[in-house]
């Protein structure tokens, strides 16, 4: 039973890794998510108040 799941695990495992890993990437860089990616990097500084007492 060991054997099988080791197998199971080296080959599709690895496989679907590279998959997921492939696809996270395509994601991320695909056409149009400029805007996306600069709205939440600039979620810190909304509603930011400077107060000087």
């Amino acid at each position: 039973m060991y054997h099988i799941l080791r197998e199971i695990a080296d080959s599709w495992g690895l496989l679907s890794m590279t998959i997921l890993f492939l696809g996270v990437v395509v994601w991320t860089f695909r056409p149009g998510s400029r805007e996306v990616h600069d709205d939440i990097a600039n979620i810190p500084l909304r509603n930011d108040e400077w107060r000087e007492d």
